[in-house]
């Protein structure tokens, strides 16, 4: 089993990265494989539409094509944003179009993976709510199942508000949904 954690911060060492990186880190303690990949710096095109991709791969020969191989081989996926105008991050939003080509002609390569979401906001109620939920629109559209950050909290996903190296209550949502995200892909294990 291996969790795939991609950053959509334009900002290579911030909150984004932090948190993720600290999920993966608590997911990598339970002895799963993890990797991590940061947009930040990364060239991938806008989608446009042309459903090239019906018959095979996208035509578009950029930075997207190592991490969508990525997507495809792992068997969770953690998504972490900071929260732009209330949602993901135009780099996120991006990546996100371009695995169209994962449910073009029926084949839904991710159906089944194990989704999961971080937010980084500047204040608690930010716009957190509305990036994951966008991640989490993402992850439904491709026929993934989604776990939350659970018991005590059980919000639509781990939060983080300002420095996330400092906020004690947003990293507990950040370690509970790694945790979640762990026993998901357990639970979904061939015995």
């Amino acid at each position: 089993m291996n969790v795939l954690g991609i950053s959509g911060s334009p900002h290579k060492h911030g909150n984004t990265a932090y948190a993720l990186q600290h999920a993966l880190s608590k997911v990598a303690a339970q002895g799963i494989e993890t990797e991590y990949i940061s947009l930040a710096g990364k060239s991938i095109a806008p989608c446009d539409g042309c459903f090239s991709c019906r018959g095979g791969d996208c035509v578009q020969d950029d930075d997207m094509t190592s991490i969508y191989q990525a997507i495809q081989h792992c068997d969770g996926l953690i998504l972490a944003s900071p929260v732009y105008m209330g949602l993901v991050s135009g780099q996120l939003k991006v990546m996100m179009d371009r695995t169209v080509v994962a449910r073009t002609a029926r084949r839904f390569a991710l159906s089944g993976k194990v989704g999961a979401g971080i937010a980084c906001g500047g204040f608690r109620n930010g716009g957190q709510e509305l990036t994951l939920q966008a991640m989490h629109t993402f992850f439904l559209q491709q026929d993934m199942l989604v776990v939350s950050d659970g018991p005590g909290f059980s919000h639509s996903g781990a939060t983080i508000v300002g420095k996330a190296s400092e906020d004690r209550l947003g990293l507990e949502t950040v370690e509970n949904l790694a945790l979640r995200m762990v026993r998901a892909l357990r639970q979904r294990a061939p015995n």
